[in-house]
């Protein structure tokens, strides 16, 4: 989920949807009615994790239509997550983000970093509930988020429970690329994907956030509202991304700073993206063309979104993040700088110094 408070299922049809363009897809999904277990995907955030919150919510449901009822005992307990037929799988960052933590939480006593991914721990216990008795006729429904998370021996482990789920249990599971996933995982799921709303919904949605001129956060956002919004707040408005490419290209990190750094990661990304469709003679993607600087050589942009992808799967690092931001940013920089691209590499700005 892209930064920002959860936000909580409401109630009533409509209303049961935090998102409105989730609703054909809900109906979708619940016209599916024999998969036992679905992947709903994304390119990126576009509600995957609220949508299979709504339809375990519709599963649940004991006024079942095509959305939830939102009134019912068992809605009701959804949105408090205290359904016993409901188990949600996240993994502790994302726990945490959410403040899904109760009293006592051994996260609120652990002094180390939670972790971003889903442990075998976790799916083991999700395993061992699946085959308990459901309370109620509708059966059970295990929630996992995101699928990416799963390392490989929980996806291993989870294997058998996707093959042949005990009861009426259904696994509604929320993430990206289904490609990243391991075969074994992927091929016993059906898919759901979910497309970006039009650019005149997705708008009208960030209007009614307080997002004004929500046209440049939501392109570089690549089409996700969700996504869009949490730019927003992080006060990444129409000025400071029309500004952020040239910035990088002078090696100014100012507008990166004090940013939590996979939001840094990801905008210098679809920087990077740019640039290189720029240097390839295609239009830019996310950031307005007029905006780029000048064409960087081909290659040493290449190399800069390496980088940059290697931190980004190495976001658990403890890195000195000040630090590493302006490491990426300077390095970025030398792909517009001729003589600074001549220069060794390394030295005050190299990425070892920034851990």
């Amino acid at each position: 989920m892209a930064g920002g408070e959860p936000r909580p299922v409401g109630v009533g049809d409509d209303a049961a949807l935090p998102l409105p363009w989730l609703r054909e897809p809900l109906a979708q999904a619940l016209r599916l009615q024999r998969w036992h277990a679905l992947l709903v995907h994304a390119v990126q955030d576009m509600g995957q994790f609220e949508l299979a919150l709504v339809l375990a919510q519709a599963l649940l449901c004991e006024q079942p239509a095509h959305a939830p009822c939102g009134r019912c005992g068992a809605c009701r307990l959804v949105r408090q997550r205290a359904h016993p037929d409901l188990r949600i799988v996240v993994p502790e960052a994302l726990r945490v983000q959410l403040d899904w933590l109760v009293e006592d939480d051994p996260l609120l006593r652990s002094g180390t970093k939670p972790s971003r991914e889903i442990k075998i721990e976790q799916v083991r216990e999700a395993i061992e509930w699946t085959q308990r008795s459901a309370g109620s006729a509708r059966g059970r429904v295990l929630v996992i988020h995101p699928a990416g998370a799963i390392n490989p021996t929980a996806a291993n482990a989870l294997l058998k429970t996707l093959e042949e789920p005990p009861g009426l249990l259904r696994i509604a599971m929320a993430g990206g690329d289904p490609e990243r996933l391991l075969p074994t995982l992927r091929s016993r799921m059906q898919r759901l994907r979910l497309r970006a709303p039009d650019t005149a919904a997705a708008l009208a949605w960030l209007d009614a956030q307080g997002v004004p001129q929500a046209a440049r956060v939501l392109g570089v956002a690549g089409g996700s509202p969700p996504a869009a919004l949490a730019l927003h707040r992080a006060g990444f408005d129409q000025a400071a991304l029309d500004a952020l490419p040239r910035a990088v290209s002078r090696g100014d990190a100012q507008l990166l700073l004090d940013q939590p750094v996979p939001l840094v990661v990801d905008l210098l990304r679809r920087l990077a993206h740019d640039a290189m469709a720029q240097a390839a003679g295609a239009a830019p993607l996310f950031f307005d063309a007029v905006r780029m600087p000048a064409a960087a050589p081909l290659a040493a942009l290449a190399q800069w979104e390496r980088e940059l992808l290697r931190v980004a799967r190495d976001a658990d690092h403890a890195w000195h993040a000040p630090l590493l931001v302006e490491a990426l940013v300077t390095n970025g920089a030398r792909c517009w700088s001729a003589a600074a691209a001549a220069a060794p590499r390394g030295g005050d700005h190299s990425l070892h110094s920034a851990g």
